[in-house]
């Protein structure tokens, strides 16, 4: 059977239980996934020499990584050729692009240092999302950026924030899609701290400063953040959960949930449904941690299934701004990032295959025995053909035949960096 007898097959069946699959695709196609640039250089960036830190840390040595913007850029490219949709891509504000002999310090960035990856985005159709880079530069001082209390490192990373709502309109006036701007800071102390008030009351007076200046927030979408831990920071971040949620909603942002960014027995998933209760848009990072935040490549497992039927039983594909964060150094980078995007798809197209109405009446009728037995016949229903489909309309390939495509880059590309 060709791919189309398989999706016309799998249809009928789909369609039995009220699932209308052409409607699906359709849906699918229209969903932007953020790709993040750090995946292909390790979180290197190009504007430093020095280490990673911040509680972050990358691991492996798998040849290849992009070591220069046209490297990466064309890394993106290899990516994006294997991934259906069209989506937008996520930058940190490390990855400025400067002309040659030219350098200026993160507080003093301004949109010309991005002119090159504007250039990038809008001849494939992309929008643009941003981030600060509050890590990994000598001006992070005993691990703390804009809870400091030394008033000149506070103020240089104010400045720095600042500089990145400006760049982020930017982006959004060059490319007509709104710039999801997401604030994350790793301060925090290894130890238990005699002071928990003093430096959160110091990063809300930063807050404050950064989002003093003006800007159209209906082009500029400023998220924020929060975290457990990082290796170094094991007692007390600053940015945690109850800070940025609260921050947020009084502020009039967006808050920012990583799934990999809370205790282990917590999940994403249930905390969606709530949030969407009290805000009209949240924004996520989607990754899988691996006994802490760990930043693995995304899986079409259970966590990434269940944050994807909350989006779409919600009906809230329109208010969640979707985006991955991981960096594996261990595997060819190029397919970590397209199994990473392909998965969450996948999850988003499992969703929208689901007879969430019936499902829902199931529940509210208290009638848990078939309730049970439609999800679990679920998961046997011939999803992969509905999916091998929207690869082929989309003009990419379908299953692991896109896996060739990675090999012959990784011979022909990859292979030849020093």
């Amino acid at each position: 059977m060709t791919t189309k007898e398989r999706y016309e097959s799998a249809k009928e069946l789909y369609a039995a239980i009220g699932v209308d699959t052409d409607k699906a695709i359709e849906t699918l196609k229209n969903i932007p996934i953020s790709l993040h640039c750090w995946q292909g250089d390790d979180v290197t960036g190009f504007d430093h020499d020095g280490p990673l830190t911040g509680g972050i840390q990358t691991t492996g040595n798998y040849p290849g990584k992009a070591r220069t913007p046209q490297e990466l850029m064309d890394d993106i490219d290899e990516v994006l050729k294997l991934v259906p949709g069209k989506h937008k891509l996520n930058l940190h504000a490390s990855y400025a692009i400067f002309e040659p002999g030219e350098f200026v310090d993160r507080d003093q960035l301004e949109p010309r240092h991005f002119a090159k990856w504007v250039e990038f985005a809008k001849k494939r159709g992309l929008g643009l999302d941003f981030n600060p880079t509050y890590f990994a530069h000598p001006k992070v001082k005993d691990n703390l950026t804009l809870s400091s209390p030394d008033e000149e490192t506070r103020q240089f990373w104010i400045r720095h924030g600042q500089a990145c709502i400006r760049i982020s309109q930017y982006f959004a006036e060059e490319t007509g899609v709104p710039c999801a701007m997401n604030i994350w800071i790793p301060d925090g102390y290894k130890d238990i701290p005699a002071d928990r008030l003093g430096p959160r009351a110091r990063f809300k007076d930063s807050l404050d400063q950064i989002l003093s200046i003006p800007y159209d927030k209906s082009k500029v979408y400023v998220c924020l953040e929060s975290k457990v831990f990082g290796i170094g920071l094991e007692s007390y971040t600053v940015g945690s959960s109850e800070f940025t949620v609260n921050y947020a909603a009084k502020n009039g942002i967006i808050s920012l949930m990583d799934n990999g960014h809370y205790h282990p027995t917590e999940v994403v998933s249930d905390k969606i449904s709530s949030m969407l209760l009290f805000n009209d848009k949240i924004a996520l990072h989607v990754t899988r941690p691996v006994r802490w935040d760990s930043d693995h490549v995304v899986l079409f497992d259970d966590e990434t299934r269940e944050i994807a039927k909350e989006i779409v039983r919600n009906d809230a594909i329109d208010r969640v701004l979707l985006a991955l964060d991981f960096f594996d150094a261990s595997i060819n980078r190029i397919s970590a990032w397209v199994n990473g995007m392909r998965n969450l798809q996948k999850a988003l197209l499992y969703a929208l295959l689901t007879p969430n109405a019936r499902l829902k009446e199931l529940q509210n009728e208290s009638n848990f025995s078939e309730l049970m037995t439609m999800q679990e016949e679920l998961k046997i229903y011939p999803f992969g053909d509905v999916w091998n489909y929207f690869c082929e309309v989309n003009g990419v390939p379908e299953r692991e035949n896109w896996f060739q495509e990675v090999k012959r880059y990784e011979e022909d590309v990859l292979s030849k960096r020093n």
